[in-house]
């Protein structure tokens, strides 16, 4: 079957959220196992991996936090997962959970963990509103191409142009969402993981959905600027949350611990980074002297850590 039809198939899948699967006829379609961790709040946590992990392998893609907040009126879903088959297992759980329709889907930054099951919510009619940074668009277009490739290659999951789903309510500052007696705050941030990070607050229950603002167990990867993700650090911190769900790792009430915990490794990089360029050291010399220090306790280290410092170190090359 051709990679065309195959989107097809997905996408009626969707729609009758009944029998599906890769092109062919398969059990009803599970729905990711969600915690609520406050009335009307629905957390998925991802595994601690890499995406989009190997074809047979348990995490195909599920290596994010995901998320759904329910109100009077309607759903909001916050980041949708690592693959079209993602975001349908996802969409089944917003199912079980609550007949509202889904009106907003919310992307929290670019990376594909998070906004590639975005394509199992657009099929749905009425079709919700896509919500991202003002900058999400450019971002996702540059990448796409990437993302697509690598579903192909590592999980042999054919998409097409169509399954790539960009914003069409972009934020820039901030917006406010009613869900029906419920509203979430967003937020769109200077470069700080990325370029277009963006975090949502239900006012309702003190839930800040952080985005991959905040990593918990899982290093933290440098995609965007280190020194304005520390600044944007110092302005999350503040605030009014009761609990975070952060973009990997587990919702938390203790999050300004992980905030914190996650500032010593950043900062960490920066101080390292800085010593190695006022000592004139080639980035080769820089990040193999740097490549050991700093990453206890933390998972994923030999995946991102040298990424880590060689990102601080063309950015802070240039630092006056």
């Amino acid at each position: 079957m051709s990679p065309r039809a195959c989107s097809l198939r997905h996408s009626i899948a969707v729609l009758a959220l009944a029998w599906a699967g890769q092109c062919g006829a398969s059990p009803a379609i599970e729905p990711l196992p969600v915690e609520e961790i406050a009335p009307g709040v629905h957390v998925h946590t991802g595994h601690q991996a890499t995406w989009p992990g190997a074809r047979g392998d348990e995490v195909e893609g599920d290596v994010a936090g995901l998320g759904f907040v329910v109100g009077t009126r309607c759903v909001a879903v916050i980041d949708t997962g690592g693959s079209p088959a993602l975001g349908q297992r996802l969409l089944a759980a917003v199912r079980r959970a609550t007949p509202q329709p889904v009106c907003y889907v919310i992307n929290t930054h670019v990376h594909p963990d998070h906004t590639l099951g975005n394509a199992a919510f657009a099929a749905l009619e009425p079709r919700p509103r896509f919500v991202g940074h003002a900058r999400l668009k450019a971002s996702l277009a540059a990448r796409a191409p990437f993302y697509r490739e690598a579903l192909a290659r590592d999980l042999g999951i054919a998409t097409g142009e169509d399954d790539i789903v960009y914003p069409d309510f972009e934020v820039e500052g901030n917006a406010e969402l009613d869900l029906g007696d419920r509203r979430l705050l967003l937020q769109a941030w200077p470069t700080a993981h990325t370029d277009n990070d963006l975090s949502v607050l239900d006012q309702s229950s003190a839930t800040l959905f952080a985005g991959d603002l905040l990593f918990i167990g899982h290093l933290p990867v440098i995609d965007g600027r280190l020194l304005g993700w520390l600044e944007v650090m110092d302005r999350l911190a503040r605030t009014q949350a009761k609990r975070v769900v952060p973009g990997h790792g587990g919702p938390t009430a203790d999050w300004r611990a992980a905030l914190d915990r996650q500032r010593r490794y950043l900062e960490g990089v920066r101080d390292g980074i800085r010593e190695a360029l006022a000592g004139k050291r080639t980035i080769a010399d820089a990040v193999e002297s740097l490549a050991h220090t700093g990453i206890d306790g933390w998972l994923l280290t030999a995946d991102f850590h040298r990424r880590n410092l060689t990102a601080a170190y063309a950015e802070l090359e240039w630092e006056d």
